[in-house]
């Protein structure tokens, strides 16, 4: 690097910090090269953690781990550290101001930067980011650009496109259906059809990336495909304009019988709340009266539309959630602003180790106030609130801005310790595999501090996640061996694809219209099932003798005589439910999933009777003593 280069460079910060130190606010100033950009990222990103950071960050410790791992990352090991700017082992007491945390950094930067011809300067200061962002809680984090751009789609409920869901079998895009009133739908693509050209050029071998980057664009622009179609002999051509295509967080809604309604969320977007009434008017309109909401497996997301969902089953001015922050802004107390659309009605929510975050708050009010049972298993616990800001080069920065808490007072949030991320995240699988004994052992350890009530009496507990009112082990006594080989090989999306090549006009013009008769009615042949099981062993499934139970060895599925024939059940309701969403889509792949699998779903429908007992209990109708008996 020049001098000339480094003078400026020097320059350009000195004018940076004046200007943050005087205004506070973002600088807007075009970068003037690479290293300058590199560096502004990073002291936006510090200035993010010390502008909205919930808890009191270690100036030191950022720093010291942030050059840490910057060497880490770097494979010249002739290059001398001790005594150097990058020299870990010096205590940087110093630091007290974003100012001295820069100058520590540039120093830093500039040596590596002058003495290792080869150091990728873009890599190490993302590697910086990671190391300064991994002395703090663990879900601040540093997102790059390319992540950030998905996730912020994801959470955006829309993305730009030709609207089809899509697999890749055989090197040769497979449509699985076309987004209902997207822009293929429109012109008449359907599943099954195989897209083998884009833009008169050859699209067989095209991976997941590319098959991305070629159909998706701005809203307006066009893209020519070229189909190949079962029962078709020439290729046929569709200019498709592109345009907004949702994506969908409420997976699945209908009726379980005349009056109870199923609603499942797999995340908290931007269009969750819409996406959820109206899935309530339309069950509403069928007849339901009472609704089990599943949020099995929902990670969170918006903490708005968590709060905007949980008030639709409370009267105006119940409150649902409050966050705390050592920055006053970010403490706030919510409560429903308005008598929901479903106050009173009977409601059971369905929870696991995968429900986290706005899933919790959800669960949380309805379990504080008494309002409906939650049931299933003891939740992730994250009780912790981010928030995204984007640096320089559109990558993202999400820093943890305050803790929530249920309307008793409890902070949900699990144990955590700084930089132990990996450890934090499995903590669910080290559970006892007894939700009930996981329960109990959870409990036995509680303080009192971490003891609160609900409206009427009952006794909750904060510091790892929400424990149900109902605990409901998972089914393990189900073996699931042949379905995951077969999911891994995607040996049912093939099985279903060709059976709809072959008969899929016959299927259409017998079951398109009569979903519920399919649900209940259809079934598979012994001979289709006998040419699944032909199918598998094709892909390397092997019948063994002397196997006591399935095991899996190099890729391959060894299984003793009879297994098959003992599961055939497991593949014929998995190909069914796969029929249904190259059929009718994904909303209706649950109804049979759930049919034939979900033992958890069956226990809860047998729970309206306690639902009731805790109205009246919270009605202040039943003693406690004897709700205990629920």
């Amino acid at each position: 690097m020049t001098l000339k280069r480094i003078i400026v460079t020097n320059i350009f910060i000195t004018l940076l910090l004046i200007f943050l130190s005087l205004s506070g606010l973002d600088p807007v100033i075009k970068p003037i090269d690479d290293h300058s950009k590199n560096l502004r990222k990073y002291i936006e990103a510090n200035q993010r953690i010390l502008q909205n950071y919930f808890g009191e960050p270690d100036l030191n410790k950022m720093m010291s781990n942030s050059i840490r791992f910057m060497v880490n990352e770097l494979s010249d090991s002739t290059l001398k550290i001790s005594g150097t700017p990058i020299d870990t082992a010096q205590i940087f007491k110093s630091i007290k101001t974003l100012r001295s945390s820069y100058e520590t950094f540039e120093q830093a930067y500039l040596y590596i930067a002058n003495t290792v011809d080869s150091a990728d300067m873009y890599k190490l200061t993302e590697e910086a980011l990671r190391g300064m962002f991994a002395t703090l809680d663990p879900h601040s984090v540093y997102i790059e650009p390319e992540i950030s751009a998905a996730d912020q789609e994801n959470f955006a409920g829309t993305f730009q496109g030709i609207g089809v869901q899509f697999n890749i079998i055989q090197d040769t895009i497979t449509v699985v259906s076309a987004i209902a009133g997207g822009p293929s739908d429109q012109l008449g693509i359907i599943s099954g059809d195989r897209i083998v050209e884009i833009e008169d050029s050859s699209a067989i071998g095209f991976d997941n990336d590319m098959v991305q980057k070629a159909l998706r664009g701005e809203k307006g622009s066009k893209v020519k495909v070229g189909i190949v179609r079962p029962g078709v002999d020439e290729i046929q051509y569709f200019t498709i304009t592109r345009d907004d295509i949702p994506i969908y967080t409420v997976d699945t809604s209908y009726l379980l019988d005349e009056k109870s309604g199923y609603i499942k969320i797999n995340r908290f977007a931007a269009t969750t709340h819409d996406e959820f009434m109206q899935a309530m008017d339309d069950l509403k309109g069928e007849g339901m009266e009472r609704l089990i909401l599943d949020l099995r497996g929902n990670p969170g997301g918006y903490l708005g539309q968590a709060i905007a969902i949980a008030e639709e089953f409370f009267p105006a001015q119940t409150p649902i959630v409050s966050t705390v922050s050592r920055h006053s802004r970010f403490n706030q107390s919510y409560s429903s602003r308005k008598n929901g659309s479903f106050v009173d009605k009977p409601v059971i929510v369905i929870v696991n180790e995968g429900s986290a975050s706005a899933s919790e708050i959800v669960s949380g009010a309805i379990q504080d106030h008494d309002r409906g049972l939650v049931v299933g298993r003891r939740t992730f616990g994250k009780g912790l609130v981010q928030q995204q800001y984007q640096l320089v080069d559109t990558s993202m920065v999400r820093v943890t801005i305050s803790r929530y808490l249920t309307p008793s007072g409890r902070l949900i949030q699990k144990p955590f310790t700084e930089g132990g991320g990996e450890e934090y995240a499995y903590e669910i699988y080290r559970r006892n595999d007894s939700a009930k004994n996981d329960a109990i052992e959870f409990v036995d350890h509680i303080p009192d501090s971490l003891k609160f009530t609900t409206i009427a009496g009952r006794t909750i507990y904060g510091g790892g996640g929400i424990i149900p009112d109902y605990i409901i082990e998972a089914d393990t006594s189900r073996s699931a061996y042949m379905i995951n080989f077969a999911l891994r090989k995607r040996a049912s999306f093939e099985f279903v694809r060709s059976y709809l090549d072959s008969n899929g006009v016959e299927f259409r013009n017998k079951w398109e219209n009569n979903f519920e008769d399919y649900r209940t009615s259809f079934s598979w042949s012994k001979s289709q099932l006998t040419a699944f099981k032909t199918l598998l062993k094709e892909k390397g499934m092997v019948e063994k003798k002397g196997l006591s139970a399935p095991e899996f060895k190099n890729d391959s599925l060894f299984i003793y005589p009879g297994y098959f024939d003992d599961v055939a059940w497991m593949a014929e309701g998995r190909m069914k439910a796969e029929l249904a969403r190259q059929v009718w889509g994904l909303p209706y792949f649950y109804p049979i999933v759930n049919d034939v699998f979900d033992s958890t779903l069956d226990e809860a429908e047998k729970l309206w009777g306690a639902v009731d007992r805790l109205s009246e209990l919270a009605a202040g109708t039943l003693l406690l003593d004897k709700a205990s008996e629920m």
